[in-house]
């Protein structure tokens, strides 16, 4: 739906109101609020918003328009803009993946078989004739107790690891966290891992229940051009090449090398040794390079008392811009709830602390961030490029694509467990009668897809909350297949558009709640922290000098 005037700012009644001093529970953020950011920044004329276009800059002039409006202070040294520099690599096989030393050469086909692509800002990279070895899941996780890598070099070598971590499916909750996936499950870190190591190649093997997503999933998302933060070294200390195999792929490699069975049961054993495979790889990797500037949003309320601590707000503002079209030929991916929505959210937020009678004592900072599609890179260039000290940021309280299926009696913590700031969630979903549940998928790894992660990575404590599936209205089962079918036909999808239908009530009633838990924290002296068992324990008490 087209609408005139789109990046006409919004009047919004004004809403006085008492500061929050106890648990005492304010609500004044309403759904056609809400709905009025969604509007402008779902229109069409904002072309997806995806970054390095003209979307991009309407997107930015509206939402920093809001934040001057409402009287806050540019959140940059007199700017509400931080640049954030990103480099486009479309980087390509030139042939096959040729796999040498066994009885026969194996031979795999790109995409069918394998995907690879390269950071590094070059023109070509090769992998020629690289040792193979099998390095299990490819995990150094001190507080499990558990060094895949111990007593391994992997110079000049390429590594083969394993999807998830050893506790998925090893029927024993002890090990890691059982079914539910830590960071070291995931494939950004399994690429991390093995470029501290020096290797010179790291490719995962792709199994869809570990992964939680199917080989389709990897062809399409890890091909063709990718953004990437900008680097002074030019990401020359990243693997040569960044991979996936497909199961098949992988255990032809593994016949050859004289390992058959189940590899994860091997893999999970405690006293697993990195097994050298007496395989070599041989690629090329062919690259395009193109250098730009995205912008993250940044504006603060600067704190009455204690303004040198500060709780964050963030939303990605960014979604996929023009693409194929769809079976209506729209190719406008509008991204309304994804993620419009948490961009208004913390508008609607940001509105409301700026109105507050009795302003809070530490400071709010509120921070709509760019390049989430592409990699969570505007989250991750803050987190490494800190307007503000990062151990005197309090929390870290994330939205992203909140439920338009209207209110429920339950709210959603992403990764619950992981933090302190779940129970001030609690606490005030408990005063209207609603409660908070976990991932219903914890194997999926969840936590680690959304901008929250990266400030957790750094070791703030970070939330990320989202409507419930308990419909108030039409029950739990209605609840799930809303949630369903905006998954299957309408995530990265066209018809992510903005609709007058649209029920906007469940998001207000997140923003709500978030609202209250950084005003209360605000008007703290505590910190959160994180619980024990938590990946991000020990940075954080390290960032705070303990």
């Amino acid at each position: 739906m087209k609408i005139k005037n789109t990046i006409r700012l919004f009047i919004v009644a004004t809403m006085g109101m008492a500061g929050c001093k106890s648990n005492k529970q304010n609500n004044p953020i309403t759904a056609d609020e809400i709905k009025s950011h969604i509007a402008v920044l779902a229109d069409d004329s904002l072309m997806g918003r995806k970054p390095f276009t003209a979307g991009e800059t309407k997107a930015i002039a509206y939402i920093s328009a809001q934040f001057k409006k409402e009287g806050l202070e540019p959140g940059n040294n007199g700017s509400y803009f931080q640049e954030v520099p990103m480099v486009e690599v479309t980087s390509k096989p030139a042939g096959t993946l040729n796999i040498s030393g066994g009885k026969t050469n194996i031979s795999l086909n790109y995409l069918t078989d394998f995907v690879g692509s390269t950071r590094r800002e070059v023109d070509t990279v090769q992998l020629k004739n690289s040792p193979l070895v099998f390095a299990g899941y490819g995990i150094v996780a001190p507080e499990y107790k558990w060094n895949d890598y111990a007593g391994l070099d992997v110079k000049g070598k390429t590594v083969i690891v394993l999807v998830n971590d050893p506790g998925f499916k090893s029927g024993d909750s002890k090990l890691f966290k059982g079914d539910t996936m830590t960071y070291y499950g995931r494939w950004t870190y399994k690429y991390e891992e093995a470029a501290r190591q020096g290797a010179a190649g790291v490719i995962i093997v792709h199994q869809t229940e570990p992964a939680s997503y199917g080989w389709s999933v990897v062809s399409n998302s890890f091909t063709g051009a990718k953004l990437y933060l900008q680097q002074s070294d030019k990401h020359l200390s990243r693997c040569k090449m960044e991979g996936w195999l497909t199961e098949d792929a992988a255990k032809q490699i593994f016949a050859a090398a004289g390992i058959n069975g189940d590899i994860r049961a091997i893999a999970r054993k405690r006293d697993f040794k990195a097994i050298p495979l007496n395989l070599s790889a041989t690629v090329t990797l062919q690259n395009k390079l193109k250098y730009s500037t995205s912008h993250n949003v940044i504006a603060m309320l600067k704190g009455s008392t204690n303004p040198g601590e500060y709780i964050l707000y963030t939303a990605h503002w960014d979604h996929l811009g023009i693409g194929k079209p769809d079976a209506k030929g729209d190719s406008i991916y509008n991204g309304a709830v994804d993620n419009a929505s948490g961009v208004a959210a913390v508008l609607s937020e940001a509105r409301a602390f700026a109105q507050l009678k009795d302003k809070p004592a530490r400071s709010i900072i509120f921070l709509a961030v760019t390049g989430e599609e592409q990699g969570l890179l505007g989250s991750e260039y803050y987190a490494t490029h800190p307007i503000y000290p990062l151990n005197k940021t309090v929390a870290s309280l994330n939205m992203d694509a909140l439920g338009d299926y209207g209110v429920t009696n339950d709210f959603s913590v992403t990764g619950k467990g992981q933090n302190d700031l779940e129970d001030y969630v609690e606490d005030f979903a408990k005063q209207d009668g609603k409660k908070i549940t976990g991932d219903k998928n914890p194997g999926a790894g969840g936590y680690y897809r959304s901008d929250h992660f990266n400030f957790a990575k750094v070791g703030v404590p970070a939330l990320d909350i989202n409507n419930g599936a308990e419909s108030t209205d039409k029950g739990e089962a209605w609840g799930r297949q809303q949630q369903k079918e905006y998954n299957e036909k309408h995530y990265h999808q066209p018809s992510d558009n903005y609709s007058p239908a649209m029920n906007a009530d469940g998001m207000a009633e997140v923003a709500n709640i978030l609202f209250n838990v950084g005003n209360k924290l605000a008007n703290e002296t505590t910190f959160p922290g994180w619980k024990n068992g938590s990946e991000f324990k020990a940075v954080r008490e390290k960032s705070m000098g303990k």
